[in-house]
């Protein structure tokens, strides 16, 4: 994201870096603070910040299996695009684990942690809040979902902004492993 930054900016990549940060904490996401000062076409942005390989990720046998195991619907709800997230489903072997994904585009480009992005994707599945979990890697995400009523469980990758405003006030579990913490419920 900051290459993007660094190129549509003309600026060095450290001037780059503290302005997609500022975005980013300022407005959600980057691209949402490109597009409120800059114009940025969305579209574009995505493709390119979403050419990245993902050598990285790979399946998690565990996790996949704790998923297919999980009652109730399950959804995808992401700041990224829906080619995006099928790509990194993909990687990880759940392709076939989540009945739809609710990208950017679909939340009219109001990015989590904005709790109108969360009312329309609630909206959008006919979600019960009160009978819904909510996994999210960055904990300020989690204050909209608690708001509402959802239960809600933090991935703690240690990332760097991933803790950034993480309080329990709406954190109700937290795990660096969503694979065990799954077995460990469903065995529980």
């Amino acid at each position: 994201m900051s290459a993007y930054v660094q190129k549509l900016l003309g600026v060095d990549p450290d001037e780059a870096r503290r302005v997609q940060k500022a975005y980013y904490l300022d407005h959600g996401t980057t691209l949402s603070g490109l597009m409120a000062h800059h114009g940025v076409d969305p579209h574009e942005f995505l493709d390119y910040v979403h050419d990245i390989e993902m050598d990285a990720l790979a399946e998690d046998r565990r996790l996949v299996e704790a998923v297919a195991r999980l009652p109730g619907r399950k959804l995808i709800f992401t700041n990224g695009d829906d080619a995006y997230a099928r790509r990194v489903l993909s990687r990880l072997g759940l392709s076939e684990s989540f009945e739809a994904i609710h990208d950017i585009h679909a939340s009219a480009y109001l990015p989590k942690p904005d709790p109108r992005a969360y009312a329309v994707m609630a909206s959008s599945f006919g979600i019960d809040p009160a009978q819904s979990i909510f996994v999210e890697d960055m904990a300020r995400n989690l204050r909209p979902a608690k708001a509402i009523g959802m239960t809600t469980l933090w991935v703690n990758n240690g990332s760097e902004y991933g803790d950034h405003d993480a309080s329990p006030d709406y954190i109700d579990y937290e795990t660096t492993d969503v694979g065990q913490w799954l077995h460990q419920l469903l065995e529980g």
